[in-house]
């Protein structure tokens, strides 16, 4: 019993503080590249308060429930949002030998149903805000999980497929070097997929500020916004650490694997998550068609064409 809360308060701790490094990272990696004055000097060592001073700004601000609006869902929607992000940390491993809260049998397909979830919540505020725009938004929230879920199921059922079970723990414990290459598609279209399911530019449509203000939170101010912007930074750990386990090796690296495990997976997710940070900067918001396109045109036959090449190397290899 000791052990089970040892482990959820660590998993509750990393969820607490990683999604707010991830944000600070956010702030001064795109003050580097767009010469971004506020998280340069704010604070004036390397701007270290300007996390602080947005923390301060969001708590200031009144909360307000549009009259029209369902009360209950749009009050509920953020929590949705943000909880299944923690619920999918439990079952990913960060090292061997049981460094893990919760090794499920399933946990590839637990941990992308429940990132599934965590969608649904954009789509409760869009349709409880009472807002035409907000609504616009859920819709395109919709339609987005609904073209980027089979990619990345497929695309994870690779990976399991070559491992020869579901759960994260064995698919790490039968990585090798050379799955790099092999499932080099499926990892990209796992990565993409993912990042289109957070809604993270280029794939945010359903928040497009130019067309519909801010999508699904558009009625939404105070804690309860920070709360979707929090969800947003936690998916972004959950979805590299994800990649990292299925596709990386997870805590394998190129000496001392058990006991410097939680390392190479720390090293992992931060290098990825960086990556996210980058795509954000350097490439514009696709168009509502191109995004729809990427999915059917390209990720989905590319994940179906990995997915066959898995089965024939397993064949082969048998």
């Amino acid at each position: 019993m000791l052990e089970i809360v040892v482990k959820l308060a660590l998993v509750a701790a990393a969820f607490a503080v990683l999604p707010l490094l991830v944000g600070q990272a956010e702030h001064k990696v795109m003050a580097h590249m767009q010469g971004r004055l506020g998280p340069m000097y704010a604070g004036r060592f390397h701007g270290w308060a300007q996390l602080v001073a947005d923390g301060v700004k969001f708590a200031q601000k009144e909360d307000v429930v549009p009259r029209a609006a369902d009360r209950w869902i749009f009050k509920l929607a953020p929590g949705v949002a943000l909880v299944p992000y923690l619920l999918v940390l439990i079952v990913i491993p960060v090292g061997p030998g049981g460094q893990v809260a919760l090794d499920l049998g399933i946990g590839v397909f637990f941990a992308l149903a429940v990132m599934g979830v965590g969608v649904i919540g954009a789509i409760m505020a869009g349709w409880a805000s009472a807002n035409k725009y907000s609504l616009l938004g859920g819709m395109r929230v919709a339609a987005q999980l609904m073209s980027y879920e089979l990619p990345m199921v497929f695309a994870a059922s690779s990976v399991a497929m070559a491992a020869g079970t579901l759960s994260m723990q064995g698919i790490v414990g039968e990585w090798r070097w050379w799955w790099l290459p092999w499932q080099a598609v499926g990892a990209v279209v796992f990565f993409v997929a993912g990042l289109a399911e957070l809604r993270r530019p280029p794939f945010d449509m359903p928040v497009a500020d130019s067309e519909i203000i801010f999508g699904p939170y558009t009625e939404y101010g105070g804690l309860r916004f920070a709360l979707f912007l929090l969800a947003e930074y936690a998916g972004i750990i959950v979805l590299c650490a994800l990649t990292a386990v299925l596709f990386l090796g997870g805590w394998k690296g190129p000496f001392l694997n058990t006991e410097l495990g939680w390392l190479w997976t720390g090293l992992k997710v931060g290098v990825l998550s960086f990556l996210v940070i980058w795509l954000r900067v350097s490439y514009p918001r696709m168009r509502e068609d191109q995004l729809q396109k990427l999915a059917w045109a390209w990720l989905v036959p590319l994940s179906l064409a990995q997915l066959a090449l898995t089965g024939v190397v397993k064949v082969a290899t048998a």
